[in-house]
């Protein structure tokens, strides 16, 4: 027994050796989903456990809250809500920065520190250099990244203007906070390190700066195990509404940890989306394979059975062969997927902000992904071994009887048409295996259909900077104001070096209503027919709101149920604080925030006073641009500045460069797949027509026509693949934008023509290519060999 177990494995062994590069190509398509897999699944449990240990060391907050001027007494009020753990009062104000070697203007955000101690919450962590001293005067730290992007170390200054008041700072250390993991600017879109930047300064020292002694303007929360949020919320808003309270929220509001939210998100469903394509596929080679196989060596296994192996032995021999390949795939799989890990770990410490990065490998991760490749294949495997198990010997030893065909309509059609022979030959092959056929169309649908959602984002990423850059907002610059001011100061900007048009717009924080459901936002409010900013409807057209009704994103309009025609409830959160009743005029679609848009007049009516600004678009005369920043950093009345032209030029360049990098990867997955499919495809035909060509041959076909045969087999269901993979393609795709949809932004689901044209370029070149390499078999062919086998 112990030879026959010894010539079983040989020929294990053997099959391997001569099936290796069909192997290799299923191999390769199940290392994909074993890496996708290990990389998503490791990523999303790193990015998870290092936000919930990072939030839990630095004690980051649950409910947060702004406040216009509210008194430090009332926290003893706010400390004494139920459920309240921890709370803590803060000075937060905006301020221009000049930096040294820095012409354009820096947007600071300054956050105070409590006087002799740490803070009890959002607690920053030091990097290098140290805090501030107790009771020192113009003693700041800033956040490291901002401080490495201006090339600033302790002890370098900074001048700030501070509420009016040009200071001259002195840093001292840099920090990292877990409020900002993920930092933008105002108005910004991507990260940009060099032009925002936070400062934290002893509480003293901002209070006095922004006339807040004895008083706050942010406050933040932690919550008890056992608290109610929404009652908490609901309380906290009771006690500062008398002080113009702006509407508490809790962490999933909080801009930092609402985009990471959003990427562990899309982590998670990469993890449950894209690998049971791939061992779907996985499962259809090996099943094509293993089944060919076995019809090739039927008198092999009647041979074996004769002598003595078992039904279960057969059975398992071939599984094992399936299982080896497998094994093979999870374990290139298990290597790409720690490499690639590794990489994204490396890409998100470019854009979040984490004192330290928890990676580990995930042992479940490598098993599940491990056991779902064994299964694919083995589940691939299992209908054929099965049949090769039940052959009786005598019946296995005997050449299968051939398949029954008959002349159809079709094939009577196409010789009326003067079908060549070659051609007829191709078309039987594909209407007598049909199931075959049309699963490796499926399988190479399958490789357009993840190039064409890849290139997506790219189509997405263009049209959302054409209508986020070029429609909608035309301006260079966005000054914001330190509040709503007399449309006068318009004409003061239009003073400024350099400036050639101003428009004004205000932006009051609201909450809308419709019957149970509400939203916390903002409206923006523009005279009629803007040239800067903008509201442009999908056929590019300018949107002027009614002078009295309001236009809504069609995210808000959704998530508060509300259709044009309907009626919202507003309740403004600054001013009088009164609840009024407008009329939804229309929507339009946004793709980055929740927007809500009035007339200027309207909403002064609404809000009883005289139409005001908070804010003012500009373009520039690029020549004078330099002295307008010198200009705008000694006007008290300015906090920030959002250069749109460099948002534009950073947002463009940083996806751009990750468009790249995820663009190549799943070329590289269609094209594995593609060669996966044809290859094996290609390889079976060529072993099942070995008889027929060979005979073409020696009527005297060249060989050319014999390789069109085999070649154009391979194209044709490659090109019937084509309309499948876009259709399957733009579904993925539009999954995606949906899934995507957040408060915070949405990805506009576009797909331009040509993102359908490289990707059925690729699969058809890889196809061609695959099916070129099985052609020059052919050449080997010996036909006398090939014409003594058996039928």
């Amino acid at each position: 027994m112990r030879n026959i177990v010894h010539a079983i494995d040989k020929k294990l062994f053997r099959d391997l050796v001569r099936l290796w590069a069909q192997a290799l190509a299923i191999a390769l398509v199940l290392a994909c989903g074993v890496a996708i897999m290990l990389t998503g699944f490791g990523m999303y449990r790193s990015l998870d456990d290092t936000r919930s240990a990072y939030y839990e060391r630095n004690r980051f907050a649950d409910v947060f809250a702004q406040v216009r001027r509210a008194p430090l007494s009332l926290m003893r009020d706010i400390e004494a809500i139920d459920g309240v753990w921890a709370a803590e009062a803060r000075v937060t104000g905006s301020a221009i920065l000049d930096v040294p070697g820095r012409l354009q203007t820096t947007v600071g955000r300054i956050l105070s520190l409590p006087p002799d101690r740490e803070p009890r919450l959002n607690v920053p962590v030091l990097r290098t250099g140290r805090m501030p001293l107790s009771g020192a005067r113009d003693e700041i730290v800033v956040n490291a990244p901002f401080a490495i992007a201006s090339g600033l170390v302790a002890g370098d200054t900074i001048a700030a203007n501070l509420n009016g008041s040009r200071r001259s700072l002195t840093i001292t250390g840099t920090v990292l906070s877990p409020e900002f993991i993920y930092t933008l600017g105002p108005g910004a879109m991507m990260p940009d390190n060099s032009s925002f930047g936070i400062l934290w300064m002893p509480e003293p020292e901002a209070a006095a700066a922004y006339d807040m002694t004895g008083a706050f303007n942010t406050v933040s929360l932690k919550l008890s195990m056992d608290a109610r949020k929404d009652e908490v919320i609901d309380r906290l808003d009771a006690l500062l509404a008398p002080y113009g309270g702006l509407g508490a929220y809790d962490r999933s509001q909080q801009e930092s940890n609402a985009f990471i939210d959003a990427e562990i998100q899309q982590l998670h469903t990469m993890v449950y989306v894209m690998p049971p394509i791939f061992f779907g596929i996985a499962a259809f080679l090996v099943n094509m394979v293993i089944g060919r196989i076995i019809s090739l060596e039927r008198s092999e296994i009647g041979l074996l059975k004769a002598i003595g192996y078992t039904n279960g032995q057969i059975c398992m021999h071939y599984l094992v062969l399936a299982g080896l390949i497998a094994v093979g795939g999870v374990g290139i799989g298990w290597i790409v997927g720690a490499w690639l890990a590794h990489g994204m770990a490396a890409l998100y410490a470019r854009f979040f902000d984490f004192p330290f990065l928890m990676y580990r490998a995930s042992y479940v991760a490598y098993a599940v992904s491990g056991v779902l490749g064994v299964a694919a294949a083995l589940l691939g495997a299992v209908r054929s071994a099965l049949k090769a198990a039940l052959l009786a010997p005598a019946v296995a030893m005997a050449p299968p009887a051939p398949p029954h065909f008959s002349r159809g309509f079709l094939d009577r059609g196409l010789s009326a048409l003067g079908m060549r022979q070659s051609g007829m030959m191709i078309f039987r092959s594909l209407t007598r295996w049909p199931v075959r056929s049309g699963l490796t169309v499926l399988g190479l649908a399958m490789s357009v259909a993840i190039l064409v959602s890849s290139g997506f984002f790219n189509d997405a990423l263009d049209s959302l900077m054409d209508r986020s850059f070029t429609q909608s907002n035309r301006q260079t610059a966005t000054l914001a104001f330190t509040g709503d001011l007399s449309e006068s100061v318009l004409e003061e900007v239009r003073r400024l070096p350099g400036v050639l048009q101003v428009e004004g717009q205000q932006a009051v924080p609201v909450t809308l209503s419709h019957g149970h459901l509400s939203k916390r936002t903002v409206i923006e409010a523009r005279r009629p027919d803007p040239d800067l900013a903008r509201v442009i409807d999908d056929a590019g057209r300018v949107l002027n709101a009614p002078p009295r009704g309001i236009i809504l994103s069609d995210r808000l309009a959704a998530h508060l149920n509300v259709a044009a025609g309907g009626a919202v409830d507003i309740r403004f959160m600054t001013g009088r604080r009164e609840t009024t009743r407008v009329t939804v005029a229309g929507t339009v679609p946004l793709f980055v925030g929740l927007g809500a848009y009035m007339d200027l007049s309207a909403l002064g009516t609404l809000l009883r006073q005289i139409p005001q600004v908070s804010v003012a678009h500009v373009t520039l005369d690029a020549a004078q641009e330099d002295a307008f920043h010198a200009a705008i950093k000694d006007i008290p009345k300015i906090t920030s500045v959002t250069m749109l032209t460099h948002a534009r030029r950073s947002f463009q360049e940083t996806i751009r460069e990750n468009v790249i990098i995820m663009t190549t990867v799943y070329i590289t997955i269609g094209v594995l797949i593609t060669i996966g499919v044809s290859y094996n495809g290609a390889r079976i035909q060529l072993s099942e027509r070995a008889r027929e060509l060979a005979s073409l041959r020696i009527l005297g076909f060249t060989r050319a026509e014999v390789s069109l045969i085999l070649v154009g087999e391979t194209m044709l269901l490659a090109v019937l693949a084509q309309p499948v993979g876009w259709l399957l393609g733009a579904l993925i795709a539009k999954i995606v934008a949906q899934g995507s949809a957040s408060d915070l932004y949405a990805i506009p689901f576009v797909l331009q023509p040509s993102t359908f044209a490289t990707a059925s370029l690729v699969v058809l070149g890889a196809a061609f290519g695959a099916a070129l390499v099985v052609r020059r078999r052919l050449d080997r062919l010996d036909l006398v060999a090939v014409l003594k086998t058996r039928e």
